[in-house]
């Protein structure tokens, strides 16, 4: 999901200087439109769309370009090097805050808010003495990044279970490594999201909370955005590229599970046997301000933000 905290560099000023946040013409007059999207279960709609052919009916030669996190995401729309670009909530939360011009365009993924049926988890080992996530207080829990959408969901699973969510000890591990720690004990428990949910369980390890499902009903996880560069006619049509695209998928989940083989390096037979996360066209703005107070109330955030001027 995402890297680091963001932070505006003089380099990437001067790449702003020299970017341009315009598009130019692609295949038969389609205006062309490079996106940053991180190459994960979350982001299959946009592949999907773009194999559908959605976004060329919107007169779009679309090029999705792999980043590594929300970070890269952030700093490569706003210097323009995309136009368009995915990011988890937290991180645009805190770009926003930070003074960055970025504006949400359209829904990326949602938490199907179901337990036991979500992309998203925190995992024990079998033996673990942890049996609820109101044990998780006092333990050593791996996220991908802190200060960032894992630790505030964790955080709200463990509040919601009675338990003391300042007593979590969370350390910054890569998804791919989290199952491995797990199993020889340098963390007593890991967050992650599909596929590693599914790869821990084969493990054997045990759920013990679904954050994103804790956090809020049908949480809107992470969003396209763009910035105050992009033209706005070609704003409405990505959007409208983006809501066909998303609905496509929801209501497609085999097609879904194919697409993932083109773009990921997941082994087919366990995309076989994930849990998809859901994709509803429009974005849960009231999860999204759950999570900024949430945010705000665990330090990540320093000040109380209107999500209004984040998501339209």
């Amino acid at each position: 999901m995402m890297r680091r905290t963001l932070v505006i560099t003089a380099a990437l000023l001067l790449v702003a200087a020299c970017g341009s946040g315009q598009q130019g013409q692609g295949q038969a007059g389609k205006d062309k439109v490079n996106a940053g999207v991180i190459a994960i279960v979350d982001t299959a709609p946009i592949h999907l769309g773009k194999a559908k052919g959605f976004f060329a009916e919107q007169g779009i030669d679309l090029t999705i370009t792999p980043v590594a996190g929300g970070a890269a995401s952030i700093s490569g729309a706003v210097s323009g090097q995309f136009q368009f670009a995915f990011a988890n909530t937290t991180s645009l939360l805190t770009a926003k805050q930070q003074g960055l011009d970025v504006k949400v365009v359209s829904n990326g993924v949602s938490s199907t808010g179901q337990q036991g049926k979500d992309f998203s988890a925190v995992l024990v080992k079998p033996d673990s003495p942890i049996k609820t996530a109101k044990d998780l207080a006092g333990r050593k829990i791996s996220v991908n990044q802190l200060k960032n959408i894992g630790d505030t969901t964790v955080r709200a699973s463990v509040r919601n279970a009675g338990g003391d969510p300042t007593r979590i000890d969370f350390v910054e591990l890569p998804f791919p490594d989290a199952p491995a720690a797990l199993q020889n004990g340098r963390v007593d428990a890991i967050w992650v999201v599909e596929p590693f949910v599914s790869q821990a369980i084969s493990q054997g390890a045990r759920p013990v909370a679904w954050n994103f499902a804790d956090a809020a009903p049908d949480l809107t996880v992470a969003m396209y955005f763009t910035t105050g560069k992009t033209d706005e006619g070609l704003t409405k049509r990505f959007t409208a590229a983006m809501r066909k695209s998303l609905e496509y998928a929801d209501t497609h989940p085999d097609e879904v599970r194919e697409i993932l083989k083109t773009y990921t390096k997941i082994a087919p037979e366990v995309i076989a046997k994930i849990n998809l996360p859901k994709w509803p066209a429009a974005v849960n703005k009231a999860s999204v301000q759950t999570v900024a107070d949430l945010a705000l109330a665990d330090g990540v955030l320093k000040e109380k933000i209107d999500v209004s001027a984040l998501v339209p």
